[in-house]
């Protein structure tokens, strides 16, 4: 039987983005999502991380800086007893047109084929607008975490959430 995922951006959705990330000491949730995620957990979701990372690719970061970042956010996740399923972390810098990188719907694909979730009754969660159309690409429904920093045309995302209370609620009742 398929299962209901939600696809997680994670700069800017789960944890502060602070841009190209290489220190583990910076990584902060953003108010509320640790909660919201172990209440969602509990009403049974799947989570599954799908994040642009090209600072690897453009050389700004290096793969143990992205890791490092990484192992601390689950690590975040672990102390509100929130487990991640898998992440998918696209390293290719924009110009080399990969299948994986955002807002092309690969990784997120592959993630339902390989975890057994059903894209149609699963969402996709982000503050860009390119997560938004990864989601749409694929067949979910989606939610874009309203911020100043990167508007999206309030027709293209299912659900607008001012914060993670806003997709909590939305969400725990499904």
């Amino acid at each position: 039987m398929l299962r209901r995922a939600l696809f997680l951006d994670r700069d800017g959705t789960i944890i502060h983005d602070r841009g190209y990330a290489r220190d583990p000491e910076t990584v902060e949730l953003l108010p509320g999502a640790g909660t919201a995620l172990r209440h969602l957990a509990d009403a049974g979701w799947t989570f599954i991380v799908i994040s642009n990372q090209s600072g690897v690719g453009r050389g700004i970061i290096t793969p143990e800086e992205m890791d490092a970042v990484q192992n601390r956010f689950l690590a975040l996740l672990a102390e509100h007893g929130v487990e991640i399923a898998a992440s998918y972390l696209c390293v290719h810098a924009p110009e080399e047109a990969c299948d994986c990188r955002k807002p092309s719907p690969g990784c997120l694909l592959r993630a339902a084929d390989e975890h057994g979730l059903d894209i149609g009754v699963s969402w996709m969660v982000g503050d860009r607008e390119g997560d938004i159309l990864c989601g749409k690409s694929a067949g979910c429904s989606t939610i874009w975490i309203c911020n100043d920093e990167h508007p999206v045309d309030p027709a293209l995302p299912d659900h607008s959430a001012a914060d993670w209370n806003d997709i909590l609620r939305l969400l725990g009742e499904s």
